[in-house]
């Protein structure tokens, strides 16, 4: 059966720099498929090929069963791309910009008002729909911007860093307007963001991209669960290394980290590990300076699969364009 979204060995470069190199992963329909990574992993690039902004360099994709080179407006009429930054008009109230574009996306009159009702409702401007989008907050622009998207009804939802630079109040309320848009239109939602709550919290599956390579793909809770089931980080100043080979020796522990002075061990049972932790410790002549226990976090699971945190800085190639 052919997935929503299919990339086989998908590649881009920019001059000498390759922003995505040689990709393959495929998107089941109807699932919300996170693509997780830093600014500069290879995100947008892959959603502007996705999409048909971009022409891959080599490689292959479809869409909605649409090769995005061959047959480039087959993929334009089943998608909906909302990109980072918003594409709303801001001197139109919220409906005309949902009227200008169910006018763009070819929306039959008789179909239109049906449609922008049902969207208003679900992103919750009813109240706000004859006021001027200039007077919205960030968060009411992004939600009518996805609603835009949603219009002519796609089969696949584009969705590139949606909350970007929103406090979390707001993003959790985008959250939930796209749990309910995916939930009433049954579209397959392709979301990038750098937002480990984010992915964990929206997507059926979670894809690590870096430095444009693939890292991992799997369900949030299974990836998590890989890392075991508690989280024990130490300081433990010049000595960690010592400590972090010793723990990593002990029965029952996944994986150790060390940074700097601080080791990190990912272990089945936290609580009945500790004890037998401070003794390794005492033998070495360690002395460990605060310790905390916690569950695994996706912010683990990326550093696992990638040896970082999540960069903020450098970002990609862009090209601003209204959405599709």
């Amino acid at each position: 059966m052919t997935g929503a979204i299919e990339a086989e060995s998908l590649s881009k470069s920019f001059g000498d720099t390759k922003s995505v190199d040689g990709i393959t992963f495929r998107v089941e329909e109807s699932e919300i498929y996170g693509f997780l990574g830093s600014n500069g992993a290879g995100k947008s690039t892959t959603m502007m090929m996705l999409t048909t902004l971009l022409r891959p360099t080599s490689g292959s994709a479809r869409v909605a069963g649409f090769d995005v080179v061959r047959e480039a407006a087959r993929v334009r009429s089943h998608i909906g791309f909302v990109q980072q930054e918003n594409a709303v008009d801001e001197y139109l109230t919220g409906r005309e910009n949902l009227v200008l574009q169910a006018r763009l996306s070819r929306v039959e009159r008789n179909e239109a008002k049906g449609r922008i009702d049902e969207l208003l409702d679900t992103i919750g401007l009813v109240d706000r729909q004859h006021d001027a989008t200039v007077t919205y907050s960030g968060g009411m622009k992004k939600r009518l911007d996805i609603a835009c998207g949603l219009l002519h009804r796609p089969s696949v939802l584009f969705l590139d860093e949606p909350t970007v630079g929103l406090d979390i109040q707001t993003r959790r309320r985008i959250w939930e307007s796209i749990r309910r848009m995916h939930r009433e239109h049954g579209m397959t939602v392709f979301l990038s963001t750098h937002y480990m709550e984010e992915a964990d919290e929206l997507c059926d599956r979670v894809c690590i991209i870096d430095e444009g390579r693939i890292r991992a793909v799997g369900r949030p809770g299974e990836m998590k669960g890989r890392m075991g089931r508690d989280v024990i980080t130490m300081e433990a100043g010049g000595s960690a290394r010592r400590l972090a080979d010793r723990i990593g020796a002990m029965q029952g522990v996944k994986s150790v980290d060390v940074r700097g002075d601080s080791v990190t061990a990912y272990v089945q049972d936290g609580a009945g590990m500790m004890p037998a932790i401070f003794g390794e410790a005492d033998s070495l002549g360690v002395t460990i300076r605060a310790v905390s226990m916690s569950k695994p976090s996706m912010d683990d699971v990326y550093i696992s699969y990638t040896g970082h945190q999540i960069r903020e800085q450098g970002p990609e190639p862009r090209r601003r364009r209204r959405g599709i």
